[in-house]
């Protein structure tokens, strides 16, 4: 088993890793198929493999003991459409034109994906990849900027933010439901159904010689918190003390693990599973309200604190990564991009932010990435008002605004990483510097329009 351990103070990339493993490969195997699984308000720590006991997650668990669990992953942003962006473009995600959720009411709606922007599926289809989405997209709702238009050969799923049933599919009445172009109507729980698409799409690409990149993008467990009743029922049973609301998180977590689990079996039933890189992450922290464990870190989704941003991660490979491997290597969602098009031996765009961390997966050791590291949401109603929220990331210390209508604060991540003691007035020359590098983020992100002309 390869260790890539280092300091604690590497976390915040301030120093190389310290254990190198006694081999690594000098080069990945080439083109290895992609499996990128994404959930949507996932914990951070609502997995048992973390050491969470009322839930059990024995497929989810997988991946990171088969794989490398990466300790300091980021989401690029605390709700769902700016790190989809960022996942897809390499790009931080203001940059693309999508600094907020974007959603089918035009006056709710806080972005809009750049014409711009070079996506993934494009990027590895030049690499010839055969390219798929199977569940949620919530980057546009209609021409130019749908799955298909925007680089996918394939999508089976839902084109929307949020479905108000898992059930019956629908977001205010409107049928959002797709295959490539065609409106769908089918049967079943979305996470069963998502599941079955992907299964399917393994399947048939498995057979042929090209390789495939698989975006499979979960609604679970988002809200509403709709569990089958089998798996509430099972939950309810094995976890009499935890509260309703607590018990139907955890079962629409574990439904959604069963279906990981089929997705791994189809790749060992079809001879494909050694070839096939597995990442496993979410779209943002865990929502409190809807009984989400993000462990010691405070707060969750839609905050600028680290349980808004701190997200699960872990890398399967089989052929390269032993198993039972960590790094305290930071990265973000949209790191994802520059690493998939490394492993793939595609080109990246002239234009990204992303910082490939293939290296660390293959074991060859990777100095710490010195840069700062920007997280932005734009939002309406009353409690944002259109405006923006921010952090900056710079080593150990994070500056941040977790309303636009409250002042700045300024924590040190080293000391002090459940941010409870403000340091904005103490230590006012790291202060300064930090606020005057936020600036600059937030205008290099005013150079794209987050509005449809």
């Amino acid at each position: 088993m390869r260790i890539l351990s280092a300091p604690r103070s590497s976390a915040w990339g301030l120093a190389a890793l310290l254990l190198l493993p006694a081999f690594a490969l000098a080069a990945p195997p080439a083109k290895p198929n992609i499996v990128v699984i994404l959930a949507d308000d996932h914990g951070r720590a609502d997995y048992s493999a973390y050491g969470t006991k009322d839930l059990r997650t024995p497929h989810i668990d997988r991946i990171f003991r088969e794989g490398m669990t990466f300790d300091n992953f980021y989401a690029n942003s605390c709700v769902c459409s700016p790190t989809r962006a960022a996942l897809l473009t390499g790009r931080y995600p203001d940059r693309v034109g999508v600094p907020g959720v974007i959603r089918y009411l035009p006056d709710d709606s806080w972005g809009y994906l750049s014409p711009e922007a070079v996506m993934l599926p494009q990027v590895l289809k030049k690499a010839d990849y055969h390219t798929a989405l199977v569940g949620k997209w919530h980057l546009g709702l209609e021409s130019p900027n749908t799955p298909n238009e925007r680089g996918f050969d394939h999508f089976h799923g839902f084109l929307g933010d949020m479905m108000d049933d898992y059930w019956t599919h629908l977001r205010h009445g409107q049928n959002f439901m797709r295959r490539n172009s065609d409106v769908i109507e089918p049967e079943g729980h979305a996470t069963d159904l998502f599941t079955d698409w992907a299964c399917d799409y393994i399947a048939e690409r498995a057979a042929g010689e090209q390789p495939f990149f698989l975006y499979l993008a979960y609604n679970a467990p988002h809200g509403p918190i709709q569990p089958p009743e089998a798996w509430l029922k099972k939950v309810t049973e094995r976890e009499p003390q935890a509260s309703p609301t607590r018990q139907k998180l955890v079962a629409l977590i574990e439904h959604m693990d069963d279906g990981i689990g089929r997705v791994l079996a189809t790749l060992a039933r079809l001879n494909v599973a050694d070839k096939t890189i597995v990442v496993y992450t979410s779209d943002n922290g865990g929502l409190l309200g809807e009984g989400a464990n993000n462990g010691t870190w405070r707060s969750g989704k839609t905050h600028m604190y680290e349980g808004g941003l701190r997200v699960p991660a872990a890398v399967r490979w089989p052929l390269v990564i032993t198993g039972g491997e960590r790094t305290d290597r930071i990265a973000l969602t949209m790191d994802l991009f520059a690493t998939c098009c490394e492993a793939a031996g595609a080109d990246l765009p002239k234009e990204c932010d992303a910082k490939s961390f293939l290296p660390t997966l293959l074991g060859n050791g990777q100095d710490p990435s010195e840069r700062d590291l920007y997280f932005c949401r734009r939002e309406g109603g009353a409690n944002y008002g259109g405006k923006t929220i921010e952090a900056l990331i710079r080593g150990p210390w994070k500056l941040l605004q977790d309303s636009p209508f409250a002042p700045l604060e300024l924590y040190n991540l080293q000391v002090d990483p459940q941010e409870t003691t403000n340091l904005a007035q103490k230590e006012k020359g790291i202060f300064r510097d930090l606020s005057a590098a936020l600036r600059r983020q937030i205008q290099l992100g005013g150079r794209t329009p987050w509005q449809k002309e």
